[in-house]
């Protein structure tokens, strides 16, 4: 028996009877009894977590133990609170599920812990506290990483009730997230604490109710002593309070005031929750080596189980005896429920596992770029479907840095914020963690966000954000929720006169590394609005997409000086599905594959290897991730040989899967790369060193075709 339950169990047998119990009972006890309840059964499934794992049955440890006070927000807040959670919220689950009579939390907890296929969270993925029918949303975050989203979803809320919009959560919902009082030095909740103050300030709606569950503890690290109380206490403009998590008539009273207010308002707040944490951080941690016994066992006098057990004898609500038999039954259904759930089968094949990330199949579109002198740039064409798109479908949004009357650093969205309004297309705060967050709260509203990342090399700071939480949505949630946007980058390289690698960054490794994540590059305007359609459209399918546009070709005009090659009419109807390519060309002597910036130097090498009698044909990838394997693998076996012509890096580029890809294929055909340098791309003329090159492409073309050539 733990320490913990030993102690519990003790002190309960011992609790003195008051001599004239109450005869009559109050609302007051009622809750207490329900908080009893699902602390208890917090306290046990976590108790069977650690069974579960010695039996070799179990693989999840991280418990709430000591954290049960949460189960108060469980209790006051309903189905319709959106509810983003610590890992330590298992009371608050227990809680929600209990008052709803339709959810059993103990066997679906321990579906989770056993990673069984009919977890109705997960799906057998991970243990995750999360249930469609709770409103609670899945999630893995253990360093606050979902803050930014809780309050985008607060702020998307206030957005809807402003214009009238449905959401599919409750009229005066109130978000509740939970996070852990070293996650609070993380820079999500930094920043998530940063954007609520901003909202409030700015009188802008935000219905989020943020709570540090603080048990003084970063795994071995204590936090200092007054630290949490002053960072959170100085967030200004974000009223804060504060509550013992075992003094359960306050926590009662604290918990339905903060959760009022917040209703009532729709302004954030804050609620700083004291607990403890019993059996260590996770299953493997030895609290001894970093913790005094003394401390050790102050902590058990804390539990607020035990508080809530003592409070309700000393009301005469229950007897020592009755509790322990209330814990004992309890325990039972813990036991039973584990023999039950330990015979379910979890997950078997890989097709099972990555079936939330699988995208529709169907057959590829090969379509032919046509200029159109005297027609729209690439930002001309990316500004006109943005704002056909606003006009079309009143869920669209348009967010970011600058976007709002600046119009973006390159006027790609110049215009739509006048056109359609500040509730429409709007600035964020400078801070990437934040735009990225508010789309994802915005997409939980039913909304289609389309954030912009002002660069590339901005989005470093931030990609856990569509990484840990994006991209991870449909997977830990067994494909029941999702988050479908279009993130708009500015990125690559060959900007003259500017830059340095802040704002000529190549590097596209952590976006193709992404499980599920989409990547589209357009390269010419002739084909981007209908990619940026075909990228909506999976989006309102609830898949996140990134449209990585090429900042070096946003203004182009020409191939060749004055041909006005690079412009086309604005096409308003028509997509580019995934696994679509685009080509120019029909030459069969040698197949330059590319994307991009890589399509210009690409068309402009087949210009000068046409005059050496080499026909090329240029294909453009289009996609990135998932790379078109089917419609590339079709072209290169028309092909006499294959250049993949690469802008980004040497190590890590887009060319090693398209390699990887064609000899996977078993293309037979003479195959070679040309690539950037593995390099920062330095400011000025020194750009060029490192970033390839129209000569490279020509040269290495030359090569390969006369190879072909003589192998034909």
């Amino acid at each position: 028996m733990e320490p913990v339950e030993e102690h519990f169990l003790d002190v309960v047998r011992r609790l003195p009877v008051p001599p004239e119990p109450s005869a009559t009972s109050t609302p007051l006890d009622g809750d207490l009894l329900a908080l009893f309840r699902a602390q208890a059964t917090s306290r046990l499934l976590d108790l069977a977590a650690r069974e579960l794992q010695r039996a070799g049955a179990g693989y999840y440890t991280i418990g709430s133990a000591g954290h049960e006070s949460n189960a108060a927000l469980g209790m006051l807040s309903g189905p319709g609170d959106p509810a983003l959670l610590h890992y330590r919220s298992g009371a608050f689950y227990a809680a929600r599920a209990l008052a709803s009579g339709t959810v059993d939390p103990v066997r679906e907890t321990l579906r989770g812990l056993t990673c069984s296929a009919l977890d109705p969270a997960s799906g057998g993925r991970h243990k995750v506290i999360g249930h469609p029918d709770l409103g609670i949303v899945p999630q893995t975050s253990t360093i606050a990483s979902h803050l930014p989203r809780a309050v985008g979803l607060g702020f998307a809320l206030g957005l809807a009730a402003a214009s009238g919009r449905e959401t599919g959560w409750a009229e005066d919902a109130v978000v509740v997230a939970s996070f852990g009082d070293a996650s609070l030095n993380h820079s999500t909740a930094a920043g998530a604490l940063n954007a609520a103050a901003y909202l409030a300030h700015r009188h802008k709606d935000c219905p989020v109710l943020l709570v540090c569950e603080d048990n003084g503890l970063g795994i071995s690290t204590p936090s200092p002593r007054g630290w949490v109380g002053a960072a959170l206490q100085s967030v200004p403009g974000v009223p804060y309070f504060e509550v013992d998590g075992d003094a359960p008539i306050a926590l009662l009273g604290v918990a339905r005031h903060a959760l009022a207010q917040v209703r009532e308002t729709r302004r954030p707040a804050i609620l700083h929750l004291h607990t403890v944490r019993f059996l260590g951080h996770a299953g493997s941690d030895v609290e001894i080596a970093y913790r005094s016994p003394r401390a050790i066992a102050a902590d058990l006098e804390r539990d607020p189980l035990l508080a809530t057990a003592r409070l309700l004898v000393e009301r005469g609500v229950r007897t020592p005896s009755h509790l322990l038999d209330e814990y004992d039954a309890l325990r039972a259904d813990v036991a039973s429920r584990t023999v039950e759930v330990r015979a379910e089968e979890p997950l078997r094949t890989r097709s099972q596992v990555i079936a939330p990330l699988a995208l529709p199949e169907r057959r590829p579109v090969v379509h032919r770029t046509a200029a159109a002198p005297g027609g729209v740039t690439l930002a001309q064409a990316i500004n006109q479907t943005l704002a056909a798109e606003l006009a079309a479908d009143p869920g669209v949004l348009v967010l970011g840095e600058d976007v709002g009357a600046k119009g973006g650093v390159y006027g790609v969205t110049r215009g739509l914020a006048a056109t359609f309004g500040a509730g429409r297309v709007f600035d964020t705060l400078l801070d990437e963690q934040t735009v990225l967050g508010t789309a994802l709260g915005a997409a939980l509203a039913g909304y289609t966000p389309v954030p912009e990342i002002q660069y590339l090399a901005y989005l470093h700071n931030a990609e856990d954000q569509l990484r840990g939480e994006a991209a991870s949505l449909r997977f830990f949630s067994a494909g029941q929720h999702d988050n479908g946007m279009v993130v708009r980058i500015a990125g690559l390289a060959y900007q003259k006169g500017f830059g340095g690698h802040f704002h000529n960054d190549n590097s596209v490794a952590v976006l193709r590394d992404i499980p599920g994540l989409v990547l589209a590059v357009p390269s010419h305007p002739a084909l981007a609005p209908a990619l940026l359609r075909g990228c909506l459209e999976l989006a309102r399918e609830g898949r996140v997409v990134v449209f990585l546009e090429p900042i070096a070709r946003y203004h182009t005009r020409d191939l060749v000086d004055g041909d006005e090659e690079w412009l086309a009419g604005f096409e308003p109807s028509g997509t580019v599905g995934l696994g679509d390519v685009a080509v120019h060309g029909s030459g069969t002597d040698l197949l330059l594959v590319t994307f991009g910036n890589g399509v210009h130097l690409g068309r402009t090498a087949a210009l000068a290897l046409e005059a050496e009698g080499i026909a090329a044909t240029v294909l453009d990838l289009v996609w990135l991730a998932p790379l078109p394997v089917e419609a590339l693998v079709d072209a290169a076996r028309g092909a006499r040989a294959v250049l993949v012509v690469d802008e980004t890096r040497a190590s890590g580029g887009v060319s090693e899967g398209v390699v990887t890809a064609l000899v996977d294929a078993g293309v037979d055909v003479p195959l070679a790369r040309v690539t950037s340098a593995d390099s920062y791309v330095p400011l000025g003329p020194a750009a060029a060193t490192v970033l390839l090159q129209v000569d490279e492409v020509v040269e290495a073309g030359r090569r390969l075709a006369t190879s072909g050539s003589a192998q034909g």
